[in-house]
């Protein structure tokens, strides 16, 4: 049964759900169903069968009603270290899995994990996703072949939608946080896509604070659509983002679709202090972030995570999933294996326990990689000089 509480009208559906509100004025509803709770709504059940959706969770998109996964499905090894017949198998048995929430960008193998996405959507499947692509990372050697600049946006949101197969775009972020556009072009050019159908709803990845809130006043003074998600780093070894950037999103009704839950692969227990990495991992792209503390805090989790009886990705990607403000972490398989170990964090408890331990092994707010610094505060620091 849900109620729509808080000034609203009251409406009430009998599908066995009750409801209650945060007190915020963005936060979502939760439906309490058969002794789990649901951020957003579970769909209906076909007779006494759940489907597939109704075994995952969905939660809005920020401030709006749009509903996706608490799992986001990350494409980007799609077309460097997935082949295209294992991307599209990763996609389907995501779907299968009740994931309806697909992540990819221009930049990933330039473009061709756009062209994996739009194949394995093929045959009516693009209707059962909420797709999202980015736009701002460089696309070639030309001096306007990046950034987030009208010029280019335009260029490459056409290209996506090509490369996608789709004629709209239902989440576009700016991948990053381009200081030489001029704020207001920026955002302009976003308002002028939505408006003009070629995307839904836009957001941005790697934003610091400051720039977001001064985003935010800009649309509302010139009634320009506003920013709906933001895309930071954050996992257990970085907590960096809890120390202003998810009460911003918070306060403005941003969701909060976090990249990285497992630290690219450090979090899956399989690095040690001592001996050799394990052959085929991502060692030599995360070895800068791969630090002494980073593998403590591992190996501490893994303890933690051997006696939950679960694997140490799975309670990493379930803590992330489970923070107050996330509304659904990006898990970036380059197998379908991989895929199903993500897939064991929905049934992964966090509990009360856990969080404090947790705590204890890397306090709130607290970083031992660098992760958030290195994305967000050294371009500002760069941005001046320093």
């Amino acid at each position: 049964m849900w109620a729509k509480v808080g000034g609203m009208s009251k409406e009430m559906e009998s599908n066995g759900c009750a409801v209650t509100s945060l007190d915020f004025p963005f936060a979502p509803l939760l439906c309490i169903a058969e002794g789990k709770i649901f951020q957003g709504r579970p769909l209906g059940r076909i007779g006494n069968q759940p489907t597939k959706e109704e075994t995952m969770e969905y939660r809005p998109l920020g401030r709006s009603s749009l509903q996706v996964s608490a799992l986001c499905l990350g494409t980007m090894n799609f077309g460097r270290g997935t082949s295209e017949s294992d991307s599209i198998e990763i996609v389907h048995r995501a779907l299968d899995a009740g994931i309806n929430f697909i992540d990819t960008a221009n930049k990933y193998s330039n473009g061709v994990s756009e062209e994996f996405v739009a194949k394995a959507l093929a045959d009516g499947k693009r209707d059962r996703a909420v797709l999202a692509t980015k736009v701002g990372s460089p696309m070639g050697k030309g001096v306007n072949d990046q950034g987030c600049s009208r010029f280019h946006v335009i260029r490459q949101v056409e290209d996506s939608l090509r490369r996608l197969q789709t004629d709209h775009i239902d989440l576009y972020y700016m991948h990053v946080m381009d200081l030489a556009t001029p704020l207001d072009e920026a955002l302009q050019t976003m308002d002028t896509l939505v408006r003009h159908g070629k995307i839904r709803y836009f957001g941005v990845s790697k934003w610091a604070p400051a720039w977001t809130a001064e985003a935010i006043a800009l649309s509302e003074r010139h009634g320009w659509e506003k920013i709906i998600a933001e895309q930071p780093p954050y996992n257990i070894i970085d907590r960096s983002v809890e120390n202003e950037m998810l009460w911003t999103c918070r306060r403005h009704g941003i969701a909060v679709v976090p990249w990285a839950p497992m630290a690219g692969g450090v979090l899956t227990g399989k690095y040690r202090k001592t001996g050799t990495q394990p052959e085929g991992s991502r060692f030599r792209e995360i070895g800068g972030r791969l630090t002494v503390e980073a593998i403590e805090v591992a190996e501490r989790l893994s303890a933690l995570a051997d006696e939950k009886g679960c694997s140490t990705a799975a309670l990493a990607t379930a803590w992330v999933m489970r923070q107050p403000v996330v509304t659904s972490p990006i898990i970036g398989p380059r197998t379908v294996a991989h895929l199903e170990t993500a897939l064991e964090a929905l049934e992964v408890e966090i509990t009360g326990e856990d969080r404090r331990r947790i705590d204890e092994i890397n306090p709130p707010g607290h970083a031992v990689a660098n992760y958030y610094d290195g994305n967000i505060h050294r371009r500002l620091r760069g941005a001046i000089g320093i």
